[in-house]
């Protein structure tokens, strides 16, 4: 269906492709496999229009193209659904869905009546209950990432591009995704499947192909490859994550949490976040498991106080009750939010790694009173691009430009820099390769041996299990689980979040 040619692209020096050579067959899943950074999503860019300015050549059904736009390729019969989504916050469903291909009545003005009733079958069809007429701005990331998918499957396409699709879904809202696949490949169209999550190309991709570094340095049959020799094409090592298995050297009380109740804004009689109680130690690292509309994301905004008008309960830090009615608030305390939806929340995305790693300590750097000390602000950004192994041209790349795992390590080294007592990391691993992953895993570990306490919220059990001294699991906005990781299984950990006690 596509072939691609020495395909070669730069940015600020930076060299994302260099001679990328790969085929894409129709009415097959063909997985694109690779680390952050390693020029995966550049190349799918490419593929649907948002590039326009590369070197090499695309076959696309046997003829030389090359697109102007994203329109341009979806006219072709190219479709992508982006990892970093791609919607209008401020529109509703509906109006995302049919952005640029409205339907007009006979009039001549927008017909919302059909392109409502359109969009509700397309919500239906990948399982999102929600109006069509909500806006966007107001959905949880996986409820926006469904909403990538129903706009996706709106085009009549023959190739399309699944860039980190179920990176912020849940398990049963995965399997389902995985149906509308087998429907698509059935039909004949060509799937490309970009996942860092290798149990799921075992599950459903037919072929990979591998990105290192820039370039093509693998393809095959998934039939014929183990996931062990996958990871080391990837990474050019051996890559191994296991279950954690070391004990909380404290017994001390880090943070305290009583009867942490968040009303729902919607429906006043309801409950986001009901009568939540627990202990985090020092120096533990807590795993919070649940399902999409558990409560867990909310819980983690709630104690960064986030929703101060709508929440009750105690919060206590080293035994000292919090007065937690700002953001300010949790960080003069000590508490510090990796958020779950890293571009709109966690970074400035037009300036720069330098100020985006330093813009929490500013005070810190000042030179004489007024001034921030260049030489300080330097010093204090290269320790962590080294300690987090950022890939960037330079302190001055913009941070859009960076790949998504990359932007995460900046959101990580920001509050890193503010030296937290509590850190909360809600889905730390989203859109981040299985190398990157061990190095978070690794950097978790020794945060957490140096006394900070860590909650990380995950929809990935096996994260859970390997970064986890005890797990608790939320249904519904309630805790329905609190257990020792060496207790915990997989069926055990799903009962618990489908079935509140």
């Amino acid at each position: 269906m596509l072939v691609a040619k020495n395909i070669s692209k730069k940015f600020s020096g930076i060299i994302a492709l260099d001679k990328v050579n790969l085929e894409l067959l129709p009415g097959r899943v063909n997985a694109i496999i690779g680390e952050n950074g390693a020029g995966k999503s550049t190349l799918m860019k490419i593929f649907s229009g948002v590039y326009t300015e590369y070197e090499g050549s695309l076959l696309y059904k046997g003829n030389v193209v090359r697109f102007s736009s994203t329109k341009d390729a979806e006219k072709a019969g190219i479709v992508i659904i982006h990892q970093e989504l791609n919607l209008v916050p401020q529109l509703t469903i509906a109006e995302n869905i049919f952005l640029g291909r409205e339907l007009l009545n006979p009039f001549g003005l927008l017909d919302k009546p059909k392109m409502k009733s359109e969009t509700k079958q397309l919500l239906q069809r990948v399982q999102l209950n929600i109006p069509p007429g909500t806006p966007v701005g107001k959905l949880k990331v996986g409820q926006q990432q469904l909403v990538e998918i129903a706009r996706a499957l709106h085009t009549n396409a023959e190739l399309i591009i699944m860039d980190e699709p179920t990176s912020a879904i849940t398990d049963r809202e995965v399997e389902h995704l995985f149906k509308i696949i087998d429907e698509l490949k059935a039909a004949g169209k060509t799937i490309v499947y970009i996942s860092h999550k290798l149990k799921e190309l075992f599950l459903k991709a037919d072929r990979y192909i591998v990105l290192r570094d820039g370039s093509t340095v693998a393809a095959g049959d998934m039939k014929e490859v183990t996931q062990d020799t996958l990871i080391e094409m990837m990474a050019g090592r051996k890559i191994v994550i296991e279950r954690n298995s070391a004990a909380v050297d404290s017994a001390e009380p880090l943070l305290e949490l009583k009867n942490i109740s968040l009303k729902n804004p919607s429906v006043s009689s309801a409950w986001l976040v009901k009568d939540v109680s627990f202990t985090l130690h020092k120096g533990e690292i807590l795993g919070l498991y649940g399902l999409m509309g558990a409560g867990r994301t909310e819980l983690m905004e709630t104690l960064f106080g986030l929703h101060p008008k709508l929440s009750s309960g105690t919060v206590r830090i080293d035994s000292l009750p919090q007065r937690l009615k700002s953001p300010a608030d949790a960080v003069a305390a000590g508490i510090m939010l990796v958020p779950e939806d890293r571009k709109r929340q966690g970074l400035c995305l037009d300036l720069a790694v330098r100020p985006n790693t330093s813009i929490t300590v500013l005070e810190k750097l000042q030179a004489n009173g007024l001034m921030i000390s260049k030489a300080k602000e330097r010093s204090l950004v290269k320790e962590y691009i080294k300690q987090l192994n950022i890939k960037t041209a330079s302190q001055e790349t913009l941070s859009r430009h960076l790949s998504g795992g990359n932007q995460q390590k900046i959101v990580i080294a920001k509050w890193l820099a503010k030296k937290p007592k509590v850190l909360l990391l809600d889905g730390p691993t989203r859109g981040i390769d299985v190398g990157a992953k061990a190095e978070l895993y690794k950097l978790i570990k020794e945060l957490a041996a140096t006394g900070v306490g860590i909650i990380v919220v995950s929809s990935e059990i096996p994260e859970i299990l390997a970064l986890a001294h005890r797990v608790l699991v939320m249904c519904e906005g309630e805790l329905t689980g609190n257990l020792p990781v060496a207790e915990a299984s997989e069926s055990g950990l799903l009962q618990l979040a489908i079935h509140k006690n």
